[in-house]
């Protein structure tokens, strides 16, 4: 007779791919049912992105096809984002579950580009996502996201975020009279403004806030890091070996912050030719995955250069709105994946006290 303590015995030898726990543990099988031989129940995934949801759908079919006298086998796939415990305490914000910093030693690597359409990409698996343009100097996510009119303020002076793409924004070029309007400031300015962006700001409930940095170790990083108990931190780099002396600074100081290190995203991989589809790899090859490889931490992904993804920023329209099924949008949709991944491990190592890190899958 097939009864519920068989069908979490089962279910508790399948194991979730990257946090190398079991299913029922990590309270992940909710509204488990049997009726005769007929069982039915729901895994509620770490991430509405998770790339493994069909893998751990098999597993849970093969481990329940071992009871004996087991009839239809009906699972329901549903996800609900692991808040990072740090961001319900003081230095948190009130609603946000996770907040992602996206870094780079130096500018011109496609930072902004990278944090825009990896924030489209994880709205586009129904995750409730806002962006925070963190370059006070350069503020480029208002063109990128094809926005340009201020803000609305409330009677308390709240500042209600604008939205473009399924996504939450605030931008200092929101509220700057021209696109070509100088910010002349100093460190403390900087500071002060940031902590309103973050505070002052009405985000409500989010599963992730990405917040793009300006690139280099300078004020806007210390604030973060100083005053925002951040999930983690993503680095951009460009794939010449050069290129890796000068992410590893950007990833060192985050280090030495205790900000968690999600992993690397190398872009502009190689150039994808528009008329024959060719990709040639002009800026070097592999410094990305070697750079991870060196520094310990995960590598998330490679980016190829396209005319598509640049048009694109220029215009308003991220490449998974202009072109969705383009072969860079699958690529941002598979590193969107493997940070959201990362992001609920780190999530995860926090709730169970931040003592020794789960148990990482090999990148």
């Amino acid at each position: 007779m097939v009864t519920e303590q068989a069908v979490r015995e089962a279910l508790s030898t399948v194991q979730d791919p990257e946090i190398h726990r079991d299913l029922v543990s990590l309270d992940m099988i909710r509204d488990i049912r049997v009726e005769g031989a007929n069982v039915s129940f729901e895994v509620v995934l770490t991430t509405p992105a998770c790339p493994l949801r069909t893998q751990i759908e098999r597993e849970c079919r093969d481990a329940l096809g071992r009871i004996p006298g087991i009839g239809r086998i009906d699972i329901r796939m549903g996800a609900k984002v692991v808040p990072a415990r740090s961001m319900s305490g003081p230095d948190g914000i009130p609603g946000v579950k996770n907040s992602i910093a996206v870094a780079s030693g130096k500018g011109g690597v496609g930072k902004s580009t990278v944090s825009v359409n990896l924030a489209v990409a994880l709205a586009e698996t129904g995750a409730s996502v806002g962006l925070l343009d963190a370059d006070v100097y350069g503020p480029s996510i208002p063109v990128m996201m094809g926005i340009h009119h201020p803000p609305e303020i409330t009677e308390d002076q709240r500042i209600i975020p604008l939205e473009a793409h399924g996504v939450k924004l605030m931008s200092l070029g929101f509220v700057l009279p021209t696109a070509s309007t100088p910010v002349i400031w100093r460190g403390p300015m900087i500071g002060k403004t940031l902590n309103q962006f973050l505070r002052q700001v009405e985000w409500g409930e989010l599963d992730y806030l990405l917040i793009d940095l300006p690139p280099g170790t300078g004020d806007a990083q210390l604030t973060l890091s100083q005053t925002l108990a951040m999930s983690g931190v993503v680095i951009v780099m460009t794939p010449q070996d050069v290129a890796t002396a000068i992410a590893s600074r950007v990833l060192v100081m985050f280090r030495n912050m205790n900000v968690p290190i999600l992993g690397i995203v190398e872009n502009m991989s190689t150039f994808i030719c528009p008329t024959c589809h060719h990709e040639t790899p002009i800026f070097s090859q592999g410094g990305g995955r070697k750079a991870s490889e060196q520094m310990a931490v995960p590598f998330l992904g490679e980016i190829p250069l396209d005319g598509e993804l640049c048009e694109g920023g220029d215009d308003g329209r991220p490449i998974l709105l202009r072109n969705p099924r383009s072969p860079v949008a699958d690529v941002f949709r598979r590193v969107a994946q493997a940070l959201a991944g990362r992001v609920s491990v780190e999530a995860l190592r926090s709730q169970a006290g931040g003592g020794t890190p789960l148990r990482m899958a090999k990148q």
